[in-house]
């Protein structure tokens, strides 16, 4: 971690904690944290009965949120481009590897894009390869 980023981490806590420590000292603030989240007992209610109608039902809400927002954060890794930092969408899997790369970082997909030539002239050099025997067949004795 960095010294700029361990002073950020530090005015946060301390920032954190000075604001437990006016909650905790102040009697005003305390009934109004309390009233806002719902822990103060009315007398019909049992305790902890509003925190569960209020401000704790949104925790589950919270937990949904966080759950779909991971799960499309990790969706989008898996199809975007391999390459570290890029967000493209990876449509091209480079030969041999598990890797999926966008038309930006694919050493075939020419930098101003493929003109019908190209395209054919690739489409037949892949024909090409795989109608060759490969190395590791052996032909089969008559």
């Amino acid at each position: 971690m960095s010294l700029r980023g361990l002073w950020w981490l530090l005015a946060l806590v301390a920032f954190l904690t000075l604001i437990v420590v006016i909650t905790a000292d102040f009697p005003a603030l305390q009934h109004w944290f309390s009233f806002h989240t719902g822990t103060t007992t009315t007398h019909p209610n049992p305790v902890y009965y509003n925190f569960w109608s209020g401000f704790g039902s949104d925790l589950g809400e919270a937990t949904l949120i966080t759950t779909v927002g991971l799960g499309v954060y990790t969706g989008v890794r898996k199809a975007n481009c391999h390459t570290k930092g890029c967000w493209r969408i990876g449509h091209h899997p480079l030969e041999g590897t598990p890797y999926h790369l966008c038309a930006h970082h694919h050493p075939d997909v020419p930098e101003g894009g493929a003109n019908l030539a190209q395209i054919l002239e690739h489409g037949r050099r892949a024909k090409a390869r795989a109608a060759s025997p490969s190395e590791k067949e052996v032909p089969a004795a008559p």
